[in-house]
């Protein structure tokens, strides 16, 4: 295959448009950079292109041999990965027994670390509701690949609240200074958990529709966890896992 060397070209042009929000929504794409993740898009079936700086392709897909200078220009990266693959955006699926639901999450790597431990303790879909998008760069980074392995999609959580109540969801909301903890919630099959931002935590009037609030209980030096580290707690003391 002939090495594509510039950054003027026709191909790389359209590609580093999935660098911004609108363009990957548009086109329904992202990129997704290293060995890993572009693994991890392969076996999920999201992979549909590989652009690598090496002459072999170790996936079955369309693939572009391009220069450093290129593969510059498409990462986000400070020091550009040896591949990265166009990935499509996987389609809404069944919502499942176990759905988490993120209100305002804004740091990408919060959001990251949230999909990847909701895999990790049994979770079927994140609906994400007024939150950093979740194809952006840090995110499918911190998330460890493990965004190709979780049904996500954007819905108005105030919306979306009723209709999983009058499906018999069990809601559960997190609150930072009420609440029983986790472990001594008796959870439901079907159970929708609520987390909310970073700063301000679950909007008072998404609260009021929770059949129980849940809270970490912690040593009194310590006002607060880190949202993705509070969220990853909450969900392995509701999970069935261990």
């Amino acid at each position: 295959m002939a090495v594509i060397n510039s950054v003027n070209n026709f191909r790389v042009k359209q590609w580093e448009k999935l660098k911004h929000k609108t363009h990957r929504d548009k086109q329904k794409q992202f990129i997704a950079e290293g060995y890993h993740l572009v693994s991890e898009a392969s076996k999920a079936g999201c992979l549909s292109e590989l652009i690598t700086l090496e002459k072999n392709a170790p996936f079955p897909v369309p693939s572009h041999q391009v220069t450093y200078e290129v593969m510059e220009r498409l990462s986000s990266m400070a020091t550009p990965a040896k591949m990265l693959g166009i990935c499509t955006q996987k389609r809404e699926g069944e919502y499942g027994d176990v759905i988490l639901l993120a209100d305002q999450i804004h740091h990408p790597g919060n959001l990251g670390t949230i999909i990847r431990s909701a895999v990790a303790f049994g979770v079927d879909t994140i609906v994400s509701d007024n939150s950093v998008d979740v194809y952006n760069p840090k995110v499918i980074q911190s998330s460890q690949g493990m965004i190709f392995h979780i049904n996500i999609i954007k819905k108005s959580i105030k919306d979306f609240l009723p209709g999983l109540k009058n499906q018999g969801y069990q809601i559960i909301g997190t609150h930072v200074r009420e609440g029983i903890p986790p472990r001594e919630v008796k959870p439901s099959k079907k159970r929708a958990v609520l987390i909310g931002n970073e700063g301000d935590g679950v909007s008072g009037g998404l609260l009021d529709l929770c059949d129980v609030k849940v809270n970490i209980k912690m040593n009194d030096k310590c006002e607060s966890l880190n949202v993705g580290v509070a969220a990853s707690i909450i969900l392995y003391g509701l999970s069935c896992i261990g």
